[in-house]
């Protein structure tokens, strides 16, 4: 089966810890797709959209070059490789950040205590971006993979590497110091390739879906019973998109209320609600939501 040239292309990474998050949200936006093994690309049987399973480290040059119309990757290798792209939409997930971490018994406390070290890492160019931005002179190792084991080898002061929980710097008795970015998967694109007509089209019927799916992934559906009384507290807490729908109820003076909440402000909102007389609350979850 070969790519067709007039079909959107999107990388992502074909193992990894971004590659099941970008599958389930390119299905949860009602892509149809199957996956065949060690197959390095997929058809979308109801989309013109080709899916490339890629290195990381490969998917901002395969965009930038325009071999691929679209990339899900981390901002942290956009940045590193320096890829000349657009970013279309943060996504959510693959959350970290690149930190500098120093040895525990390490006499380094400060960003300044840094001057004149050295500092191991994968992340080269990030890294000496940061370093120039804060006027510190450090001598960086670019190294490819166990960065966290150098200090212990005498290969550097310090490590610049990626942390999410912090469970792996402790593991090697490694503290961190100051972060460096924070990261998460991005889309990105490249811009030229999308000025054509239908390929242009595509990309933002297939923005619009993921924009939508992501919308409703951080909010939750909401409905109550509430003395008409209470409706202007209630709208307060409740704004919704524009506001909630009131619905009269059978008993008079009673009103039923539907509306949308953020999921980080969810528990917040409903004891404020509960506080304002709303009764019978009943959350769904939303798996879309059209803006």
């Amino acid at each position: 089966m070969k790519l067709n040239g007039n079909n959107l292309k999107i990388a992502i990474q074909k193992k990894g810890r971004l590659t099941e998050y970008a599958l389930g949200l390119l299905r949860q936006s009602g892509l149809e797709f199957e996956i065949y093994g060690y197959r390095l690309f997929s058809n979308c049987q109801n989309f013109p959209l080709e899916i490339l399973f890629l290195r990381d480290d490969d998917i901002p040059e395969y965009v930038q070059d325009g071999i691929c119309d679209l990339g899900i990757v981390g901002r942290n290798v956009v940045q590193e490789k320096m890829a000349k792209v657009e970013e279309v939409q943060a996504l959510g997930f693959g959350r970290c950040r690149l930190a500098i971490a120093v040895p525990r018994e390490s006499d380094i406390d400060c960003l300044e205590g840094l001057e004149g070290k050295v500092i191991a890492t994968s992340y080269p160019n990030v890294l000496k971006l940061f370093l120039l931005r804060n006027q510190i002179s450090a001598e960086v190792v670019n190294v490819s993979g166990s960065v966290e084991i150098t200090p212990s080898l005498n290969v550097s002061d310090a490590v610049c590497d990626l942390v999410s929980t912090g469970s792996t710097l402790r593991m090697n008795g490694l503290v961190e110091l100051i972060m460096v970015l924070e990261s998460e998967a991005l889309l990105i694109a490249n811009e030229r390739s999308l000025k054509r007509g239908a390929k242009k089209l595509a990309f933002e019927r297939l923005v619009m879906r993921l924009r939508s799916s992501l919308f409703a992934r951080t909010r939750k559906y909401i409905m109550m019973n509430a003395p008409s009384v209470a409706l202007p507290a209630i709208e307060a807490i409740l704004p919704g998109l524009k506001s909630p729908t009131v619905v009269p109820l059978a008993e008079p003076g009673m009103i039923a209320i539907h509306s949308v909440v953020a999921e980080d402000t969810f528990w917040q909102d409903i004891e404020r609600l509960k506080e304002a007389g709303a009764t019978g609350i009943l959350v769904t979850p939303i798996e879309k939501m059209i803006l």
